[in-house]
């Protein structure tokens, strides 16, 4: 039997701050909403999934990105350092199929992470290095670095 937290009411997913994810119809199909946002997650079809939008793992990464090119864009705003535009790419180094395949048996998960990161804009060297060092300053990638539990919350 599942305590009582594991079931959210019916209105937990109006809560302003819950990000709420839904699937059903035997599909790997999930709609999120975020903020009042809604986006569709899905998983490739090589492991029987619809191809219909980015994995969980997808937006697992690409939050560690958005952040990273915010935090960048941020210090070089306060700066006054003309940063055009920061471009930030990460791939996951981990098979995310044999994630999914050993997840009822191994404790599974991205290790690693490889990060490119561009910047446009006429910055000096110096401004190019204090960037890249407050890059690694992001809070998702420090939240994840550190470690995060997961937790049922009280209806």
């Amino acid at each position: 039997m599942s305590s009582p937290a594991a079931v959210p009411s019916a209105s937990s997913a109006d809560r302003p701050g819950w990000v709420t994810a839904r699937t059903g119809g035997g599909s790997f199909r999930t709609s999120l909403t975020a903020s009042g946002h809604a986006l569709v997650l899905d998983e490739p079809p090589n492991v029987g999934g619809g191809g219909l939008g980015p994995t969980p793992y997808d937006l697992l990464v690409g939050s560690i990105a958005a952040c990273t090119a915010m935090t960048m864009r941020m210090y070089a705003a306060r700066k006054g350092w003309p940063l055009e535009e920061a471009v930030v790419s990460l791939r996951e180094a981990p098979s995310h199929a044999a994630d999914c395949e050993r997840s009822e048996t191994e404790e599974v998960g991205v290790r690693r992470i490889e990060r490119h990161v561009e910047m446009r804009g006429p910055l000096t060297d110096e401004q190019r290095a204090r960037i890249l060092a407050v890059a690694d300053r992001c809070p998702v990638k420090q939240t994840l670095e550190r470690g995060l539990r997961v937790v049922d919350a009280a209806p």
